[in-house]
């Protein structure tokens, strides 16, 4: 078991955790999208500094998570990108892509 999940904090910003992967990646897509459409900021920030270990399922995540915020009218900020996610969106030309805070 991956022990992973997205919820959000106090604050509203998403915090993902655990390992993400193709076992959880269709219940985090679902939370997520779910999560981002009943937040009430206008800014949807998902903090990954909590993931302990992301093949590119992770990266998939984030992206369809930016439709989801787009389609809902609000822009999407991704914080804390673990260097293993960071090097596979370099890879793949992601980095010019993801929203990335800061």
């Amino acid at each position: 078991m991956s022990g992973a999940q997205i919820a959000a904090d106090a604050a509203g910003v998403l915090q993902l955790s655990g390992v993400l992967d193709h076992v959880s990646a269709p219940a985090l897509r679902e939370q997520g999208a779910g999560l981002i459409r009943g937040g009430k900021q206008s800014l949807c920030v998902v903090d990954c500094s909590a993931v302990v270990k992301s093949s590119s399922v992770g990266l998939s995540l984030l992206l369809a998570w930016m439709r989801d915020a787009q389609a809902a009218g609000k822009q999407l900020e991704v914080r804390g990108l673990p260097q293993d996610m960071r090097e596979i969106a370099s890879v793949s030309g992601l980095l010019e892509i993801l929203p990335l805070a800061g």
